[in-house]
């Protein structure tokens, strides 16, 4: 009955979506800089929307966003949290800003060489926008340093509420009290989980109102669904799939409430939303963990799991609606392509991002342009792949992988293993089973030359993150 209502549900919304925006119908000119709202969640893996084939999480906000809007088949972000937000507020690959790998507060022994955070030297995305008016404001989790400093309202937001890091860095794992900041000070400490993607909902509701006469850029980065994971009395069991499928599904819901208000205000058609993840599932957590879908492994790789995620951008009006892009993007593209709607000027300093605004407005013109790019797979500094159209090479390097799930909030076991040289063509083997680096040597050199090329240039131009002197935990 649940996947009958889901169908019917979605027949719908495309039926309503194909009415008001058909494709090939001739699309209005933008009406100035758009709104830009970007949706970032935690470790919420490629399959884990029904648009993406779950077959056990009802996402029809999400599923109607893809419908109204153009749906992402190769977009990537990097293996873990503070890497992909750096890549993100940056528009560079993680290591060029000094962010090579998850950072936190003084805590377990693995902290000890994580105390830095993104230098306050470096450009963000809001910071960028603001040159050219925009408001900014972030709500949620921001995890690229816990120093005034580094936090979001010295990096360029004019507002924030939020968390410091992740919602699993708390007392009881050997970490400081998880503080909750409003603007540049904490309100409240260990905060009752159940209620974080409420009050994310409403201050970002609270922040569209007070700035709907300009234009304004707002992060919403969610605290989940990484683990723990916690959900509001009226997504409590809703989904009868299990607490993970609640999440995903609250999260859903928050969607719904965001463009419901952005039609209420009337910024609907002038408003770019664009929803996606921050890294894979985090597999060895279970039935508390989610899916890759067709994909090899999960959070914390560089094989197609770890990396490739969901993501849906929607704007009426420009974007024509039921597309989907096969195109490789990622999340240093955002930075180039903000800056393109928003009118922005780039910074002096290198990104790595490319602009792929023309996917936006000029669907039909660019979306099977081939990448100009390669696009390199680092983790903690080091490029384990790199993609060129669909040829994928790993050199060896060591990766983990799931030996036995946890269950209920406990955590599984990983094993470890060095990879060989492993040639995969991702078109027709999207889930990285059949090794033909031998098949295609000539193939497999000219990557690895790549590689060996990049990783050179990497070491050579990377950034220093902050690294405060006698830092204290704010």
């Amino acid at each position: 009955m649940n996947n009958l209502l889901q169908t019917i549900t979605l027949c719908t919304v495309l039926l309503v979506l194909n009415a008001c925006n058909e494709p090939g119908k001739t699309l209005e000119a933008p009406k100035g800089p758009p709104n830009l709202i970007f949706i970032l969640t935690d470790d919420l893996g490629y399959g884990d929307l029904s648009c993406y084939g779950s077959p056990r999480i009802n996402t029809p906000h999400l599923d109607g966003m893809a419908a109204a809007g153009l749906k992402f088949t190769n977009f990537y972000a990097f293996p873990s949290c503070s890497p992909s937000r750096a890549a993100l507020m940056t528009g560079c690959y993680p290591p060029r800003v000094g962010i090579p790998n998850v950072i936190g507060p003084p805590g377990p022994a693995w902290t000890a060489d994580k105390q830095y955070g993104l230098n306050p030297d470096e450009t963000t995305l809001p910071e960028m926008l603001k040159t050219a008016g925009y408001a900014t404001g972030m709500v949620g989790k921001w995890h690229l340093g816990h120093w005034p400093e580094t936090m979001p309202r010295r990096q360029g937001f004019d507002f924030f509420f939020g968390l410091p890091y992740s919602n699993d860095m708390l007392p009881e794992r050997g970490y400081p009290d998880l503080p909750v900041y409003d603007g540049e000070k904490p309100v409240d400490y260990n905060p009752d989980q159940a209620l974080l993607t409420q009050w994310y909902t409403q201050r970002s509701l609270d922040f569209i109102r007070e700035n709907q006469d300009t234009s304004f850029f707002l992060y919403l980065a969610h605290s989940m669904p990484h683990v723990p994971l916690f959900t509001g009395d009226a997504y409590a069991d809703q989904s009868r799939q299990g607490i993970y499928a609640d999440v995903v599904e609250e999260i859903d819901g928050s969607v719904g409430t965001i463009l419901a208000e952005l039609k209420t205000l009337g910024l609907d058609e002038n408003t770019l939303v664009i929803f996606t993840s921050d890294n894979g599932p985090w597999l060895t957590y279970g039935n508390q963990g989610g899916s890759a879908g067709p994909f090899r492994e999960g959070k914390g790789t560089t094989y197609e799991g770890g990396m490739r995620v969901p993501m849906i951008a929607r704007w009426p009006g420009q974007i024509e609606a039921g597309n989907i892009s096969h195109r490789t993007a990622s999340l240093i593209d955002i930075f180039p392509t903000f800056a393109t709607l928003g009118e922005a000027e780039l910074p002096a300093t290198k990104i790595d991002g490319q602009d792929i605004s023309s996917l936006f407005t000029d669907f039909r013109h660019s979306v099977y342009a081939p990448n100009k790019e390669p696009f390199c797979y680092y983790r903690s500094g080091n490029l384990d792949a790199i993609r060129v159209g669909n040829w994928k090479l790993h050199i060896p390097h060591r990766f983990r992988f799931v030996t036995n799930v946890g269950d209920d909030g406990v955590r599984g076991n990983y094993g470890y293993e060095s990879t060989g040289l492993e040639l995969y063509d991702l078109q027709g083997d999207a889930a990285e089973k059949y090794n033909v680096a031998e098949k295609f040597p000539e193939k497999t050199v000219e990557l690895k030359a790549i590689i060996e090329r990049l990783q050179a240039e990497m070491d050579a131009e990377k950034r220093t993150a902050f690294y405060p002197a006698d830092a204290e935990v704010q």
